[in-house]
């Protein structure tokens, strides 16, 4: 938003909105600098690109800082995307599978972005099999919570899909 009283615009007439929000006419823009200063208010560019120009009769520097605090807000709601990684390996027991799967969930349900990675360690790369049935069986479970994006790659000795909260 620019402030047209400096000096920069140029318009003969602007279309004027009032400090309250309701439209008043077409003026020249010498009057609508006028109307402001004894309002006791800025006048705000709105719009530059419709014909006549809209300026409104307001606060400027509310105006900042209410754009200010909402920018504040958007940037807070925006930090819930990380990203949280739960490691399984192919022996594992079912309370411990049963542990992890739950912690999952909980990371889902914070809104955070989670990576599942199954490590194989020594002899258990002889068994890339198991290791994909256990992933296939991770991925069954989350599918109604999370979508998966894309197939389980293999990087490695670790096994990785990432998953996105619906």
């Amino acid at each position: 938003m620019l402030k047209p009283n400096d000096r920069s615009f140029t318009a003969d007439q602007v279309r004027l909105i009032g400090p309250e929000g309701e439209q008043m006419d077409v003026v020249p823009l010498a009057r609508a600098r006028e109307l402001a200063h004894e309002a006791g208010l800025d006048l705000v560019l709105v719009s530059d690109r419709s014909t006549p120009p809209v300026v409104r009769i307001m606060n400027f520097g509310k105006l900042q800082y209410e754009q200010k605090k909402n920018l504040k807000a958007q940037r807070r709601n925006s930090a819930a995307q990380k990203l949280k990684e739960v490691k399984f390996h192919v022996n594992i027991d079912s309370h411990d599978y049963e542990t992890k799967i739950k912690h999952a969930l909980d990371f889902l349900d914070k809104g955070c972005r989670l990576k599942i990675t199954l490590a194989l360690r020594g002899r258990e790369m002889a068994h890339q099999d198991l290791a994909f049935q256990l992933m296939d069986q991770v991925m069954a479970e989350l599918a109604p919570y999370a979508d998966a994006d894309g197939k389980p790659k293999m990087l490695g000795r670790n096994i990785s899909v990432n998953f996105a909260p619906k």
